[in-house]
Parts: structure tokens; C-alpha cells; sequence
């Protein structure tokens, strides 16, 4: 993989994975236009690199990480996640993984959702509420929620935020808690991908690793401040109208093809 194509891949993730707009649709939609293989290295490399956005939210989160309140409220959201996506894995990775229909499709109809959601709960002067006030219930459901992420083109931020949003929990507060769900969920499940991938990476290659790293960490710790400051003023239907944009497009293409 040539340097050009880490970097460019690095910041495809880093902009992508905390918007809901699906971090895996976009980095399959680049891999496509930058003609680059899906080989056994470049599943790795975009395995290891959504760990550099992630660590993007330990450095932005730090503190918070490791209050037991906040602990508590990641380890009982992360369980309907595990469960239902260890079921699962298996046949996402067989018929879905990479399917650029199963993209468009989920993007347009992601995008539908999120329009839709917005209209009925667009309001923008709502009660202050922190991660302690989150109870059992919605924790449980907002990992449900999380657990379709496993479709691509679905987004794992997309699918937290928009059903925090249908149970009534506060715009930023969602927003932040799904950032926070994403270190053990992802963190996770890279491990286990890793694993079952064999990890097999040359030393050259792990240069290339390094570089996306670093480029999707730096991008993603400034996409997530400025996403934080855009969702306090402005709702998530920016992001619903572009994901159907997107998902059209897609579907032109496939059908074009």
C-alpha cells in the first residue's frame, strides 16, 4: 500500500467514525475509488486504523473514562452489543461485509430515519442530563441500537444517537455517550477481527499501519470537538440529507457498472 493511499485512508476514518454517516461505507466507497485490493493486509489495516480514531476519544475522554458511573453505563450498553454480534459475525463478514448494495441501501434508508427522527424530536433547548442519569432500560436499548451496526453502511454512532434521540435523551448527551460506547465496542471487536484475521504483517507494512494510525487519530480528535460544538446549535439533517445524496449516488454507480 503506497503512503498516499494510508494517509488518504486515515482520514476517511477519522472523519467518518463518530458522524452518523458509517465509517465502514465510506472507507469501502474509497478503497473502490483508489482501486486498492482487498487483500488479507488491507482488511488488517483498516481494522488497526478505526483503533487510531478510537484513541482519539481516550485522549478527548480520559478522565471521564474511568469513572466508575461511566464504566458501569458501558459495560451494561456493551452487553445486547457482544451478544448479538457475536451471533452474527459470521454472517455479516459472509454475505454482507462489502456488499456495495447492502451500502446504498443502508445509507439511503439511514438517511430517511434520521430526517425523519429529527423532525419529530428537533428541539434544541432540552434539559441538561449526564451519563449517571442514564437508566438500565435505555442503556440496554441504546446497545440493541448499536448492535445494527453490523450491517454495513448502517453507523454505529448513527444508530445510538438516532434511537437515544426516539427515547427522548438529550441531543448532546447521546451524541457524547455514543463517542464514549465506541472505546470498548470497537476496541473489542478490532481485537477479535484481528484475531480471526491471523495477523500476519511485514515490516514494511506496518509503516503504512503507523501512518494510517496517526492520520486517523489527528483527525478524528478534531472531528469530534467540532462535532460537539455543531450538535449543541444545529440538528443531526445535514447528515440524514447527505446520507441519502450518498446512497443514491451509490446506487446510480452500481447500476451505471
Amino acid at each position: 500500500m503506497e503512503i498516499f493511499h494510508s494517509i488518504v485512508l486515515g482520514i476517511v476514518e477519522g472523519l467518518t467514525e463518530f458522524l452518523p454517516i458509517s465509517s465502514t461505507a465510506h472507507i469501502d466507497l474509497a478503497r473502490e475509488v483508489l482501486s486498492i485490493e482487498a487483500t488479507d493486509f488491507v482488511k488488517s489495516f483498516e481494522i488497526i486504523i478505526q483503533l487510531g480514531a478510537i484513541m482519539a476519544i481516550v485522549a478527548i475522554y480520559f478522565k471521564k473514562l474511568f469513572s466508575w458511573k461511566v464504566i458501569r453505563a458501558l459495560i451494561i450498553s456493551f452487553i445486547p452489543t457482544g451478544v448479538i454480534g457475536f451471533i452474527l459475525y459470521k454472517i455479516i463478514k459472509e454475505y454482507l461485509l462489502g456488499n456495495t448494495l447492502v451500502i446504498a441501501v443502508a445509507l439511503f434508508v439511514g438517511g430517511i430515519i434520521i430526517l425523519i427522527f429529527e423532525k419529530k424530536y428537533n428541539s434544541l433547548s432540552e434539559p441538561e442530563r449526564g451519563i449517571e442519569t442514564l437508566n438500565v432500560r435505555e442503556l440496554l436499548l441504546l446497545g440493541i441500537a448499536q448492535a445494527l451496526a453490523v450491517i454495513p453502511g448502517v453507523s454505529r454512532s448513527g444508530a445510538v444517537i438516532i434511537f437515544g434521540r426516539a427515547i427522548k435523551i438529550p441531543r448532546s448527551l447521546i451524541t457524547e455517550f455514543s463517542f464514549l460506547l465506541a472505546v470498548p465496542t470497537m476496541l473489542l471487536a478490532s481485537i477479535y477481527d484481528i484475531y480471526k484475521s491471523g495477523f500476519s504483517i511485514t515490516n514494511q507494512e506496518w509503516g503504512s499501519i503507523a501512518i494510517g494510525f496517526v492520520t486517523a487519530f489527528i483527525v478524528a480528535y478534531f472531528v469530534v470537538k467540532i462535532f460537539l460544538n455543531y450538535i449543541r446549535k444545529h440538528s443531526f439533517s445535514i447528515f440524514g440529507w447527505y446520507r441519502i445524496i450518498l446512497g443514491i449516488i451509490v446506487f446510480i454507480l452500481i447500476f451505471w457498472a
